[in-house]
């Protein structure tokens, strides 16, 4: 078994792959079949305060071309509505629907379940040990899942 750097990147890699890609399973057979990764972090964003496409693809690290294909998107979807700006009638605010919200929902419970699952699979110590050694690692840089950059220039927009 190998100890390298690079193996470490990529079993946390792997890690978090299996945990998205189980859970975009997931939610397609709960009848959300038409949601990506990229997704989910775009509704976190406009939650967080990204209330227009120049926000939202600064908060992705994406283009503002990127972000706009993402709102048109999750607007297609429903997942996401435009809403006049109170303060500029110029102006329109992006906004997450009750059918966002119900995703987010949804997907906060798929990845509970799965943790659940690992935790079965290995016992609670050990996943509780490697919580604990990935929190002492990373710190305070923790993704934040209003600012995915790197994983939302993927080609599943």
């Amino acid at each position: 078994m190998s100890r390298s750097g690079a193996d470490l990147a990529l079993l946390l890699l792997a890690g978090f792959r299996t945990l998205a890609d189980r859970a975009t399973a997931e939610l397609s057979e709960r009848g959300y079949e038409d949601v990506r990764s990229v997704h989910d972090f775009a509704l976190h964003s406009i939650l967080s305060g990204a209330d227009s496409v120049s926000e939202l693809a600064r908060r992705m690290s994406v283009t503002r071309q990127a972000a706009a294909k993402t709102v048109a998107t999750l607007e297609e979807r429903t997942y996401v509505a435009r809403r006049p700006d109170p303060a500029d009638g110029r102006r329109t605010r992006l906004h997450v629907t009750e059918r966002g919200l119900a995703l987010l929902r949804q997907g906060e419970a798929i990845f509970d379940e799965m943790r659940g699952q690992w935790e079965e699979q290995v016992g609670a110590a050990s996943l509780a040990t490697v919580e604990e050694a990935l929190r002492s690692l990373v710190g305070d840089r923790v993704i934040r899942l209003d600012s995915p950059g790197w994983i939302a220039r993927g080609p599943d927009v």
